[in-house]
């Protein structure tokens, strides 16, 4: 007698393991803990922090903007004749107590909320990359407003990218004022994920906020929920205030607008060469911008930005793709956690031109470790190319795979009677098939604890063959023209969208 087919089939089981999986069960998500990978002892922690304090002591930062003096003097900080601000310890120490701990990015669809505290580890895009990545050609052109747009449309419908900061320039806009507010617009209209800009002058700050109100439904509205932030370079390193960013930085504080205080500097350049010496020069600098941020607004929320870059002292170039930059931002992972407070830097970037093997070690090596350390904010993680020169749309949705995998290792292992499955090897050994596959227990866990690529080819060799050997590329390339033939749900509602366009000077095709 033959058995009856179990309902739905092998095709119907396939379908349902296809299917996007509900947020609460996915293997890998947003906000995963890391921190189980620590390069630095307690103790070289302590001593960071020290020569920190003693740098700002001893040394202070020169190059404050007029009303970045008055703020820091009345906080505490002294005025040497030689123009430098130092900072006292109990000051620093004061504007740690004081600093935001618990901070929430939003979306504008609050889906998409990121909340940074502990070791909790989001990945995104970021950077200042002046050409696009042609696969096709293997060649490199100058970015565009629409190369933007469509970088964020991509982003929004990728699950490990967790937030949007702006990955290139609009090099086809000349005008800053109008580069500055088309940048804002492109990334809005192509997602709801949070957003992340920067200002070329604090004069067209008002003019942003201004938009953002529009597109949040009023300043009220955009005030309980600011879903853009200021990526803000407030320094020059080695130890110097950048004038036009404080300022900048300040109006943005007053707009309620969520900073990052970004210190970039390039060990063996700009920062000591050594891994510890560029942590340390970076600890000290966003030490100084806290006491700023918190001076002007206690508690206003600030991630605690230390990207310190590698640098190859053969040639002098800039590199991002070296195990010393995974250590460089891993290390300053750590401090975050040390200091308790939010915090970024940079991870998952690559000196290669083109998406290959060397641009797959150099990506994944550093944003594993990043992940690992618990960097709560890991930045540049996705798309970058020739040392942040660079940005791909194809490397981006291969990042997102790329990223899955990493975040699988920030999860990491969970042990209790379940995955120790003592029962399992009990029904499987005595009297059961001998193996575990397809058992409940394994299909049952088999979404829940695995992460899938996308992309990724798993086929054997054979069937790779019968396939036509697809190429990864090729399929990259066909996902990012799938993608964008649909609309974006972020797109503005046409009546928001003539208001904006009547208001500003709109680059984008309407």
């Amino acid at each position: 007698m033959t058995s009856p087919r179990r309902s739905g089939g092998r095709a119907a089981r396939r379908a349902a393991r296809a299917a996007p999986l509900s947020r609460d069960i996915r293997p890998v998500r947003a906000g995963l803990t890391g921190g189980t990978y620590r390069p630095l002892s307690d103790h070289d922690m302590q001593r960071i922090h020290a020569t920190a304090l003693d740098a700002l002591e001893q040394i202070g930062l020169a190059d404050a903007p007029p009303s970045g003096v008055e703020i820091l003097t009345s906080a505490g900080a002294r005025l040497g004749e030689d123009g430098r601000l130092r900072f006292p310890r109990t000051l620093v120490e004061d504007a740690i107590a004081k600093a935001c701990k618990d901070i929430t990015l939003h979306g504008r669809d609050a889906q998409h909320d990121l909340h940074l505290n502990d070791a909790r580890v989001h990945y995104g895009t970021a950077g200042a990359a002046v050409s696009m990545v042609d696969v096709q050609g293997r060649a490199y052109r100058d970015s565009t407003v629409q190369d933007l747009h469509d970088a964020a449309r991509i982003c929004n419908v990728l699950d490990n990218i967790h937030f949007v900061q702006r990955p290139m320039v609009c090099r086809d806009i000349a005008d800053n004022r109008d580069m500055d507010l088309n940048t804002i617009y492109a990334c809005c209209s192509g997602t709801t994920k949070h957003l992340g800009t920067s200002f070329t002058d604090p004069a067209y700050v008002a003019d942003a906020l201004e938009m953002l109100h529009m597109i949040a439904g009023g300043e009220d509205k955009w005030r309980e929920r600011p879903f853009v932030s200021n990526s803000n370079c407030f320094v020059v390193p080695p130890m110097k205030f950048a004038t036009e960013s404080c300022q900048v930085m300040e109006a943005c504080i007053s707009g309620g607008m969520p900073v990052l205080l970004l210190s970039a500097g390039m060990a063996g350049a700009t920062a000591p060469s050594t891994i510890a010496g560029a942590i340390m020069q970076a600890c000290a600098e966003c030490l100084a911008g806290l006491v700023y941020v918190n001076a002007i607004a206690p508690g206003h929320p600030a991630i605690f930005g230390t990207w310190p870059f590698g640098l190859d002292l053969r040639s002098g170039a800039m590199t991002v793709g070296s195990g010393e930059q995974a250590l460089l931002s891993a290390g300053c992972a750590q401090m975050h956690i040390f200091y308790g407070l939010p915090g970024g830097a940079a991870a998952g970037a690559s000196d290669s031109k083109l998406p290959d093997m060397q641009a797959g070690w150099e990506q994944m090596c550093s944003a594993v470790m990043a992940g690992l350390s618990g960097l709560n904010m890991v930045y540049e993680a996705a798309g970058m190319h020739a040392s942040l020169l660079g940005f791909c749309h194809e490397s981006l949705i291969l990042g997102d795979d790329l990223l899955g995998q990493a975040l699988r290792c920030v999860r990491g292992i969970e042990v209790d009677d379940a995955t120790l499955a003592l029962d399992q090897l009990h029904d499987v050994c005595l009297g059961g098939p001998g193996h575990y596959l397809g058992t409940d227990a394994t299909l049952s866990r088999m979404q829940i604890d695995h992460v899938y690529p996308t992309l990724g080819d798993r086929t054997s060799p054979k069937e790779w063959a019968e396939k036509a050997r697809p190429d990864l590329i090729a399929k990259a390339t066909a996902r990012k023209e799938q993608i964008l033939s649909e609309p974006s749900n972020a797109r503005f509602d046409p009546t928001l969208d003539r208001a904006l366009r009547a208001r500003f000077n709109i680059h984008l095709p309407a």
